[in-house]
């Protein structure tokens, strides 16, 4: 798996801030932030994920070494 980039990101949060925007000039305002939590809450488990199978790969590298 990819790391997730960085300006890819960014193009989804300015892609998204126009209908965000027009929730919370609507006095619904709580919509968009529980939409960018969820948002961010992907991203981190992704991120988590993939460092998750980074450190099982060094382990059996350090473990492929010792036997």
């Amino acid at each position: 798996m990819k790391k997730i980039k960085t300006k890819y990101i960014v193009a989804l949060i300015i892609l998204s801030a126009w209908p965000l925007y027009y929730l919370y000039q609507h006095q619904l305002g709580a919509i968009s932030f529980l939409l960018l939590a969820i948002l961010f809450l992907l991203l981190s488990l992704k991120e988590l994920s993939i460092e998750k199978e980074r450190r099982e790969r060094e382990e059996r590298g350090q473990n492929h070494r010792r036997a």
